[in-house]
């Protein structure tokens, strides 16, 4: 990461120094936000986060709008709860910041204010999202079962995922499943937060950089 374009002017002012002040100032751990306490198997180094870490930011998220379901719902909302449970756990924690996205809304007319989600009808007669949420965990692994019992090739299974995840968004009222399960995060964050300072983020879309670093910086256009 630090390769990247966007540290050319932390490089500059560094010099020789650079991989030096990096290693002051950042620590990679390898993780996963799918799994509980974020997959991190070093039980010092988690320990140690636990400990230290006064501010989270989550910005994990699968972006494509016709992901997989198991995959999708595994990171964007499951991986958002898992961020947050670990979040509650450590002993300084101040907030989490949870990026999500305007298009929450889904495909709903007029001026939407910015303010909590609710399920409202969408719930199909769940008593609330985190009912939801763990239906639909149970659906998803439902079907994974169901798929493998057929001995259907990888793509068949991810086509057939794919699907599952579109035909779940429509169901409650979203137009993708990237969406719905954004959607999904937010509320299940909310649900669950207890007394945990939460702030959510929903930009309309990432553009390039306005001054800093350096105007006009943008990677990952698809």
């Amino acid at each position: 990461v630090v390769g990247k374009e966007v540290f050319r002017v932390l490089k500059d002012e560094w010099g020789a120094g650079f991989q030096s002040f990096i290693s002051e100032k950042v620590v990679a751990v390898a993780g996963d936000v799918s799994s509980e306490d974020l997959g991190i198997v070093d039980l010092h180094l988690k320990e140690e986060i636990l400990k230290e870490a006064d501010l989270v930011l989550n910005f994990a998220a699968i972006t494509k709008f016709d992901e997989r379901y198991d995959v999708t719902l595994g990171t964007n909302t499951s991986g958002a709860l898992h961020v947050l449970n670990f979040s509650k756990k450590c002993a300084k924690i101040k907030l989490l910041v949870h990026v999500s996205t305007a298009y929450v809304c889904g495909e709903a007319p007029g001026i939407l204010m910015e303010k909590p989600l609710n399920l409202g009808k969408a719930a199909r007669g769940r008593s609330n999202v985190v009912e939801v949420w763990n239906g639909e965990n149970e659906l998803v692994a439902n079907r994974l079962h169901q798929l493998h019992s057929q001995n259907l090739t990888d793509k068949e299974i991810t086509s057939a995922m794919q699907n599952l995840g579109l035909e779940r968004a429509h169901y409650y009222g979203w137009p993708n499943t990237y969406t719905f399960t954004k959607a999904m995060a937010e509320m299940v964050m909310v649900e669950s937060k207890g007394d945990l300072p939460l702030v959510i983020i929903r930009p309309t879309m990432v553009t390039s950089t306005l001054k800093d670093p350096f105007p006009g910086w943008l990677e990952g256009v698809r």
